[in-house]
């Protein structure tokens, strides 16, 4: 899909590259070819060289060159071959070597940034195997540039703060997830396989998001569901049945032209039990209590705090066992991340996923989240989908 440049985000990078006196960036992985190009790749060979100054220049693998031009912000597309007759090495050596060889042509060998420290990255548009770095990688650009620096806090640290063009490719994705979400619970039975809901849920997101308001090139769902006593943190779904009158919950992440949720949602077939009534009400006024909490200039280690000190006073000491926030956009995990230890405060613009769970010893419980954009004097749910899924 091709969208407009977004000059605020790229001067945003500009400035902070200004700061840091670096001449150029190389970025490799796909979310940050994605965030600096707007090219979302089909296999993870791609590289962008980003200048402080001047034409970014985009490599792209052969047969998504004219893709590339397409999409793309820059002009200066190049391609690589995918198969050369005389070359038998893979192809991310041919785009590794072209970028070496621009970064000499644009005279942007003095200091360079690349990513040295990534802890994730989203994956190509493949998405079934992610492709990452490798030695001689890292070792070519030390080879060529007079100074290697780390890119990757760079990138993150603007990353976090998104542009108004962002959070309407994320409020896309979020509609795709709601209607994810509804398409299940029109159609859900109990004795219905976990597995066959996960299905239900990421075929419709695909088949309705690809094209969706003539604004979604590619749209991917994928899910982790779990019903009644096999709701648990984080364990695959299986051939469990779905049980009626308790919760099924869903991990629920989509994916919109490179742009993610990370969101739980939850549906229950035929009228839930008290059991669930009572948990679900103390899970809401926790939720509830922390979204209040998020505006600008909030502590991220208060809000850590706060929620786990009232699921504590609800009964359930020590819970949840996962992080209750965190940062979304071009990954579903992102900075900033919100824990005890965490000095930085919220921004007006950062997205954040909101995480509360309570969980029974022996299997079942809740979990709640939800996308909010954080604002001035408050935040803005991203997803329409109910949180209190009795409605």
């Amino acid at each position: 899909m091709t969208h407009p440049i977004d000059q605020r985000k790229l001067d945003g990078v500009r400035l902070l590259m200004g700061e840091q006196d670096l001449d150029a960036i190389v970025a490799r992985a796909p979310d940050n070819v994605l965030y600096l190009t707007d090219y979302w790749c089909m296999k993870g060979y791609d590289l962008v060289i980003f200048p402080r100054e001047g034409e970014p220049v985009l490599l792209a693998i052969e047969p998504q060159h004219e893709e590339a031009k397409r999409c793309a912000w820059t002009k200066d597309v190049r391609s690589f071959r995918f198969y050369h007759p005389a070359d038998p090495r893979p192809p991310m050596v041919r785009s590794l070597e072209m970028a070496i060889e621009v970064l000499r042509e644009k005279n942007l060998t003095a200091r360079v940034g690349i990513e040295l420290s990534q802890t994730s990255q989203i994956c190509d548009r493949m998405v079934g195997e992610p492709t990452v770095y490798w030695q001689g990688y890292f070792d070519a650009f030390r080879g060529a540039a007079r100074q290697v620096v780390d890119a990757a806090p760079l990138l993150a640290q603007a990353r976090m703060i998104k542009t108004p063009q962002e959070i309407e490719r994320m409020r896309l994705a979020n509609e795709l997830a709601a209607l994810g979400m509804e398409y299940a619970r029109a159609n859900i039975k109990p004795g219905m396989k976990e597995s066959e809901v996960a299905a239900m849920i990421e075929g419709h997101i695909h088949s309705v998001g690809v094209g969706y308001q003539g604004k979604v090139e590619m749209a991917r769902a994928f899910t982790l569901v779990w019903s009644g006593p096999g709701i648990a943190t984080f364990t695959a779904t299986t051939d469990r049945q779905i049980v009626p009158n308790e919760p099924t919950l869903v991990e629920i992440w989509v994916c919109a032209d490179g742009y993610w949720t990370d969101l739980t949602k939850n549906i229950v077939p035929g009228k839930l039990t008290a059991k669930y009534d009572r948990l679900l009400d103390q899970l809401l006024e926790v939720f509830s209590a922390a979204i209040a909490h998020c505006k600008d200039g909030a502590s991220l280690a208060e809000l850590d705090r706060s929620i786990r000190e009232d699921i504590a006073d609800a009964g359930y000491p020590g819970q949840p066992s996962h992080p209750v926030a965190h940062g979304v956009g071009a990954r579903a995990h992102e900075p900033p991340y919100a824990h005890q230890a965490a000095a930085a405060t919220m921004r007006a613009g950062m997205v954040l996923a909101i995480e509360p769970g309570i969980y029974w010893e022996g299997g079942g419980g809740l979990r709640l989240e939800d996308n909010f954009l954080i604002g001035e004097h408050g935040n803005e749910k991203l997803c329409p989908y109910p949180d209190d899924f009795r409605l």
